[in-house]
């Protein structure tokens, strides 16, 4: 069974920035090279994988993320998805595309914590301790960018304007959750 329990149990306002993490939703890790995969995520997702580095795909129930060439992460946009439907999308993509060696389907949900952001300083936030240049990705609806913010391993998707999901390590998401929380105060 996997582990859904989080440190982070709280959902925080400063000014105009919301922070709060989003949970439990289905996340998988998909890896192929091959060219029948796209075809098999396309009917099981009814969303085709992106191929353009640093960019997602999306319908109303799933978020298709590229992380490289050959992987890509997807999540679930329905925070009421029960576990039993968590469990089917994962079974349909394992007996599609592992069962039939077409590539690696390895489920996530319990290594990921996802923290959605919303509001007009956000970028300004997460400028104070991150690398990453955001003028080109807070203009680009569905960006992704794998970056580090406070030392810490995080990919970004750009939601929508001023809105944005961030995944962190389940095992780093707490010392994020509060520098995040300390930084914000000061926003």
């Amino acid at each position: 069974m996997l582990n859904f329990n989080s440190t982070i149990k709280q959902k925080k306002t400063y000014g105009d920035i919301k922070i709060e993490e989003i949970e439990p939703i289905i996340k998988i890790n998909l890896r192929s090279k091959k060219r029948e995969f796209s075809k098999k995520i396309g009917k099981i997702l009814s969303i085709l994988p992106p191929t353009e580095a640093n960019t997602s795909s999306g319908n109303e129930g799933y978020n298709l993320l590229w992380l490289s060439p050959d992987e890509w992460l997807v999540y679930s946009n329905n925070k009421n998805q029960s576990l039993k439907e968590q469990i089917d999308m994962e079974d349909k993509l394992f007996d599609e595309i592992s069962k039939l060696n077409q590539g690696a389907v390895t489920n996530v949900s319990d290594h990921w914590i996802m923290i959605n952001f919303k509001g007009n300083k956000i970028y300004d936030l997460l400028s104070k301790s991150c690398p990453f240049n955001f003028n080109e990705f807070k203009r680009k609806k569905g960006s992704v960018a794998q970056t580090l913010v406070n030392h810490v391993d995080v990919i970004l998707h750009n939601r929508d304007n001023n809105e944005l999901n961030l995944f962190v390590r389940r095992s780093f998401s707490e010392d994020l959750w509060l520098w995040i929380n300390d930084s914000a105060r000061f926003m």
